[in-house]
């Protein structure tokens, strides 16, 4: 008889594991729940999140609650006997009444306890940590504070962004949490208490994020660069000679070795650290295509220029 597995997920990162859970033999899904629709772009048109997207394209029955913990969805949980939750960047906390009867585990991006809360992978790479990964845990009350069933552990590229690492990292947890799903549901699986000793917080990204101190060592400017990355992205003004400043996101880098003064930038697209220098790999103007910053100082025929960063004044609230 097959187990029942609902699968809690809002943001693309939980797609691999869901797709890989919903083709597990002795798996059964009768339910996707992800948050409600939301307006999205120019035009603000409610548009589903990419778990309720994916799972509409493989006909699956998707419900789409404000509060999982209300008392209707709780009792869809009963009706539909499931066995097990399988949640994965879903956006809202579960109650006791939720969890109750059933087990459950949670897919984290990053190596826990570092990095608990919303932007585990993004703070991974703006601090240059030597190891990432994911984590599987049980669904505790406080965040991501839950027993450690698997941990999967790589490195980050040299030029990798958080865009990058976020889809390599969804994909290298597919097959821990589908064997943590099998072993919680066969009885088999065994968590251990994390150290909270080692625990730090991942806060979410605002706009405000979106600067670099180029004065900074290479490695240091070069991990926040590429942290930032896709979004909000590194905020920057760049002068050629003889020309006004204009803004210029940087979207990507790598550190050389390389000698120049802080935020000049040679013809090769390489720009002066406090320590080092980066080679701008991907870089854009306002409503340009990402390029890399040598293909900018060869079209605007620049043989030298300057980039500046400054931080940005908190968003009102």
């Amino acid at each position: 008889m097959s187990a029942r597995v609902a699968l809690l997920g809002s943001g693309a990162f939980a797609i691999p594991s869901f797709s890989a859970l919903a083709a597990t033999r002795g798996l059964e899904v009768p339910l996707v729940i992800t948050q409600p629709d939301r307006p999205a772009g120019r035009g603000r048109v409610l548009e589903p999140t990419p778990v309720g997207a994916w799972a509409a394209r493989e006909g699956l029955c998707v419900v789409k609650p404000e509060d999982i913990n209300a008392p209707e969805w709780v009792e869809l949980l009963v009706r539909e006997r499931i066995d097990a939750l399988a949640v994965i960047a879903f956006g809202q906390k579960l109650s006791p009444a939720v969890l109750d009867g059933r087990v459950a585990c949670n897919l984290h991006g990053s190596l826990l306890p570092r990095w608990r809360g919303a932007a585990p992978i993004q703070r991974s790479v703006m601090a240059g940590d030597d190891e990432v990964g994911v984590t599987v845990i049980s669904i505790a009350s406080r965040m991501d504070a839950g027993l450690v069933y698997a941990r999967v552990a790589t490195t980050i590229g040299a030029s990798e962004t958080s865009g990058d690492l976020h889809d390599r990292l969804a994909q290298l947890g597919v097959p821990a949490m589908v064997e943590v799903v099998r072993g919680l549901l066969d009885g088999t699986a065994r968590g251990t208490t994390q150290d909270e000793s080692l625990a730090t917080r991942a806060r979410k990204l605002a706009r405000a994020d979106a600067w670099v101190d180029l004065r900074g060592s290479a490695r240091d400017v070069c991990a926040r660069i590429n942290g930032l990355s896709p979004w909000p992205g590194t905020d920057c003004m760049i002068t050629g000679e003889g020309h006004e400043p204009m803004p210029i996101k940087l979207l990507r880098c790598r550190a050389v070795d390389a000698s120049l003064p802080v935020g000049s930038v040679a013809t090769s697209g390489v720009v002066g650290c406090g320590e080092g220098a980066i080679d701008v790999l991907e870089a854009q103007l306002p409503g340009g295509k990402p390029m890399q910053l040598v293909d900018l100082m060869r079209g605007r025929r620049w043989s030298r220029a300057t980039l500046a960063s400054e931080p940005h004044a908190p968003a009102a609230h």
